[in-house]
């Protein structure tokens, strides 16, 4: 029993849906099917959510909609003419679309995530109409039957523990189950997002609820990259990860798959694939909990960059009993998330994003560590990048790190710092921003150039 998942470039239009027509009746195990809402059909178009955004501060500004309402609608219709749905499919979606502009404004923390929704949300009912037309046993089922309970925080729901025995009983259905992705429905009923990559989140609980053998999520690249294609010319393809290393390559810049939609598959002990709806035949790269035969020491690459390091040094600081927990505190009190913290004897350095440090801020942690805590010298070093290599076989091949650091110095790359956690899953290189491109490229070829 397989949950199927697809993006918004999957079902941008009809020849799309066509497409995923064929792939769900393809396989008879595909039998939970996650959409989202319509994404651009070329480099110009506009997607649907951003349509429905729009629309949204419009009618929060009081403006006239009708424009907004008309797009939103006309796009949908586009999509039934060219697929020869009935009309009455057209009917309740452009009601729902115009409904929203009926809802109270005043003291509604959930009206931004029920325009939003309603991009995933009518595009299901679409969908599972299609379907049926096409001779499938298909039905659509909103989330809040389904049993996607949330917690009631807007644009940052997450699941109920309780809601898992509902979405089990899912499994008793005998027909293809449509969900649209991107929200669930909280305790008093309202419309509540999931974070960015609400849809891969949606498909993830699904699978864990009803305890699939496998989510394939459904995208527009033939599975996930050894580097990111825009740095590195036709990287190798990586056929299979595991969640750890999937978890450290999303932190640093692979977009491919949100990291926390990772989180139910991966407690469900569900076994994720990522392919490409334009290319269904290509197996593209399995996300497991073990690796199931021999692999190479480094699988991944990846790069980002706007990090910030907080250096301080003082003599004798490692003498100091609560040292690190004191500058923890001076950052917790502003807010600041902390990322990586390399350590020495006597000097320390605090990574966080360059987002979370205003000039404000900033001034605040030199005068605090100054003043209270006495330090001798504190720097703030900007413009740096992350590049982590990933693997969870580099701690059984000697002179990973070694082969790294040397390409990086035949290219003239200076580390600024290194660091490699306990699960030994990945090694981070901290370097100038300048030189991330040409990093990520050298480390490449020292492990890919000649597979």
């Amino acid at each position: 029993m397989k949950v199927i998942k697809f993006g918004g470039s999957s079902l941008a239009s009809a020849e799309q849906l066509k497409k995923v027509l064929g792939i769900v009746k393809s396989d008879e195990e595909r039998r939970f099917v996650v959409v989202s809402a319509p994404g651009k059909r070329n480099a110009e178009d506009t997607k649907v959510t951003d349509a429905l955004i729009k629309y949204y501060k419009h009618y929060r500004s009081d403006r006239d909609v009708t424009a907004d309402q008309d797009w939103i609608i006309n796009r949908y219709k586009s999509i039934v003419d060219e697929l020869g749905l009935h009309s009455t499919i057209l009917e309740k979606i452009a009601a729902a679309i115009k409904d929203l502009a009926t809802l109270p404004i005043e003291n509604n923390e959930f009206l931004y995530d029920t325009f939003l929704a309603a991009g995933e949300d009518n595009n299901a009912k679409l969908i599972a109409e299609y379907f049926r037309q096409e001779g499938l046993n298909a039905h659509y089922i909103h989330p809040k039957h389904a049993g996607l309970i949330v917690t009631s925080e807007p644009g940052n729901a997450r699941i109920l523990p309780s809601s898992y025995d509902k979405l089990e009983e899912l499994r008793n259905s005998d027909e293809i189950l449509v969900i649209p992705g991107f929200f669930g429905v909280t305790t008093d009923n309202q419309i509540c997002t999931f974070s960015r990559g609400g849809s891969d989140i949606t498909g993830s609980i699904i699978a864990a609820g009803v305890k699939a053998d496998l989510y394939e999520n459904f995208t527009d690249v033939d599975g996930i990259f050894a580097a990111h294609p825009g740095v590195v010319h036709k990287p190798h393809s990586i056929k299979e990860l595991t969640y750890k290393e999937m978890r450290e390559l999303a932190y640093a810049g692979f977009s491919v798959l949100h990291d926390e939609a990772l989180i139910p598959a991966y407690r469900g002990k569900i076994p994720l694939v990522i392919k490409n709806t334009n290319n269904p035949d290509h197996p593209g790269t399995r996300i497991v909990l073990k690796h199931s035969g021999e692999s190479v020491p480094v699988v991944g690459i990846s790069g980002d960059d706007d990090f910030v390091s907080i250096n301080m040094s003082k003599y004798l600081m490692n003498r100091e009993v609560g040292f690190g927990r004191k500058v923890l505190q001076i950052l917790e009190d502003l807010n600041i998330r902390f990322e990586h913290m390399p350590t020495g004897i006597d000097d320390l350095s605090i990574i966080v994003r360059g987002r979370e440090l205003t000039p404000i801020k900033e001034q605040e942690i030199i005068s605090q560590l100054t003043r209270k805590l006495e330090v001798d010298e504190v720097s703030i070093e900007r413009d740096l990048s992350i590049i982590m290599i990933v693997g969870e076989n580099m701690k059984n091949h000697i002179g990973v790190t070694a082969t790294a650091t040397r390409a990086l110095s035949e290219q003239g790359i200076n580390l600024v710092m290194i660091s490699q956690g306990s699960s030994e899953v990945a090694i981070m290189f901290v370097i100038k921003t300048a030189d991330e491109k040409k990093a990520v490229r050298a480390i490449y070829d020292a492990f890919f150039k000649d597979l």
